[in-house]
């Protein structure tokens, strides 16, 4: 085999592998330009925290006070991430 062929070759086996990764990326493109969000649908208590920044207790406290709705199965608690951003423009001053 030559230089060239196998430089060739080597081109080849390279695109192979790029080829698929550009699929998933041009599908990932268009599901946000379509302007999907990529969220969850439900958000638990740990998630809560970190995206927007609530304690225990506050978590605890607007679910009793009937602000953040929520679906309780077993002893998890989740959060339906459509009604929270309801809730959020609802509330928007």
């Amino acid at each position: 085999m030559t230089k060239k062929e196998k430089r060739q070759a080597f081109i080849m086996e390279i695109k192979n592998i790029i080829d698929p990764l550009m699929v998933k990326l041009e599908m990932i493109d268009s599901k946000i330009s379509k302007g999907k969000t990529l969220r969850p649908a439900y958000y638990r208590n740990e998630d809560l925290k970190k995206i927007f920044g609530l304690s225990n207790n506050t978590i605890i406290k607007y679910r009793q006070t009937g602000i953040l709705p929520y679906t309780k199965l077993g002893d998890i608690f989740l959060y339906d991430s459509v009604k929270i951003e309801e809730t959020l423009r609802k509330n928007s001053i």
